[in-house]
């Protein structure tokens, strides 16, 4: 058993929320100034930078984990990751199909570039991406589970897009494994307030959008990793995630 030090909701330049300098090479080296080890990139309903990101962290010793920040049909964002960036390359494919086209307002949105790993853009997404999709918060565990990746409710201690001020409780059903909150200072109050958090894999990450967004090493995972490859730490990750091992 290893610990992994992680971050794993980050948007780069797909993302029009997120500043342009977020490309993939500069987030995985801002990473291992950080400290982080493993880092997920979690675009507003896209995965189209994760290949390059991939190909970035691979060269920085980050091990990188494909995922979105999906907007279900409710408006409630919900963290999507995937032990294969095949898998994840799928999923999005589905969500593309789910989406509702709104064409991107550079001028009111910001821009929605796809890179390489060399921070060259090679393309842009002409609809806009972090508006609700056709998908609702019950039928997403559903679908990512098809892709064999786990999801769970973004950002749960803040007003907008989070499940409970959405909800106005976090719910018992779809039975998410996990949850997510920016600030581990309100881990203890949100249990408290919510009791079912109490048996739920909290998760801490930055939901960064700028490259000085991204903490320093903090939130940690024990993972096996033996015989070690960056593939297993990923796929021990998402077993974790999932509820499958302590």
């Amino acid at each position: 058993m290893s610990r992994y030090f992680y971050d794993l909701h980050i948007h780069s330049c797909l993302s029009p929320c997120a500043d342009n300098d977020m490309t993939p090479a500069n987030i995985a080296g801002t990473a291992t100034l950080a400290g982080i080890q493993i880092m997920a990139l979690t675009d507003h309903n896209s995965v189209k930078n994760c290949p390059s990101f991939f190909r970035a962290c691979k060269k920085y010793g980050v091990i990188p984990v494909a995922g979105m920040e999906l907007t279900t049909a409710e408006d409630i964002h919900v963290v999507c990751l995937f032990e294969e960036l095949d898998d994840a390359m799928a999923f999005g494919e589905e969500v593309d199909s789910r989406r509702v086209a709104i064409p991107n307002r550079v001028d009111i949105f910001g821009d929605q570039l796809i890179m390489d790993d060399a921070d060259n853009v090679i393309g842009t997404e002409e609809n806009l991406l972090p508006n609700a999709t056709e998908i609702s918060v019950d039928e997403a565990p559903k679908i990512v589970e098809k892709y064999r990746g786990v999801c769970y409710p973004a950002h749960i201690d803040r007003q907008a897009n989070g499940i409970i001020a959405t909800l106005g409780t976090f719910p018992e059903y779809p039975p998410f494994r996990c949850a997510e909150l920016h600030d581990k200072e309100k881990i203890a109050p949100h249990i408290e307030k919510y009791p079912i958090l109490k048996d739920k894999q909290i998760v801490i990450s930055s939901d960064a959008h700028y490259l000085w967004d991204i903490r320093d090493a903090d939130a940690w995972f024990e993972l096996d990793d033996e015989p070690y490859s960056s593939a297993l730490v990923r796929k021990r990750l998402i077993e974790k995630l999932r509820g499958e091992i302590i």
